[in-house]
């Protein structure tokens, strides 16, 4: 099996030093940066096959990170690290462009799971450049949408869910379908975030435009149309 490069931005040395034993126990290997900033940057510049992102950091907040990270095009699955378990501190790292998100106090073995876990996932996606339906175009690695040859204007989660309805462009999306795939949920949180991100992503695609793009099947979930 191949040995992950995996990037670790955290400001205390006693929890790196942990995490690094239990990566490299496992034949992978870790990057540490102890600064958020410095974490950013090279991020940026090397490829990582996972990063480890603590939210707290003393310089730079992890969201803004992730933020930055996915503006840039920069597409490595993040696993964030946080004391901040609650849910909505859960939904608002995984909007933000996070992967996945994992509570204080964890236990490593379930660290090192969801790693793996992550890199799987991020290792089966096989896209091309470009997906086109109607008049619709994701472009994936530059991570922009257009519609007509306009530019839509998207936030990190409103582009993976425009990028997921383009995978499965013309099928019925539901419910547990997105809370799965695209905020990494095998839980309903029972709040409205699927439906008040579905809502902002209709609302720029079809905006100026006279026909609509994404269709409620009342009972079902979600489709996107081959609009003009």
């Amino acid at each position: 099996m191949t040995s992950l490069n995996i990037l670790y931005v955290e400001d205390d040395p006693l929890a790196a030093s942990a995490v690094r034993a239990l990566v490299v126990q496992g034949g992978d290997r870790l990057a540490w940066e102890q600064s958020g900033q410095a974490g950013l940057q090279r991020a940026a510049a090397e490829q990582f096959d996972v990063i480890i992102l603590d939210r707290m950091l003393p310089d730079l907040d992890g969201l803004v990170i992730v933020s930055r990270l996915r503006a840039a095009g920069v597409e490595t699955p993040v696993l964030m690290l946080s004391a901040l378990g609650r849910s909505e501190n859960r939904i608002e790292g995984l909007d933000a462009g996070v992967d996945d998100y994992l509570a204080k106090p964890y236990e490593p073995p379930e660290l090192l799971a969801r790693v793996k876990a992550l890199h799987r996932r991020s290792s089966g996606k096989v896209h091309g450049a470009v997906i086109m339906f109607g008049a619709l175009e994701c472009h994936v690695k530059a991570r922009t949408a257009f519609r007509c040859g306009r530019h839509i204007a998207l936030s990190p989660r409103e582009f993976e869910l425009f990028r997921y309805f383009m995978e499965n462009a013309g099928e019925t999306v539901t419910r547990e379908m997105l809370l799965r795939d695209v905020w990494n949920m095998n839980f309903d949180p029972q709040t409205n975030v699927v439906d008040v991100n579905i809502g902002r992503l209709r609302r720029k695609l079809e905006d100026g435009f006279k026909t609509p793009a994404l269709e409620t099947i009342w009972g079902a979930g979600y489709r996107l149309t081959a609009c003009e």
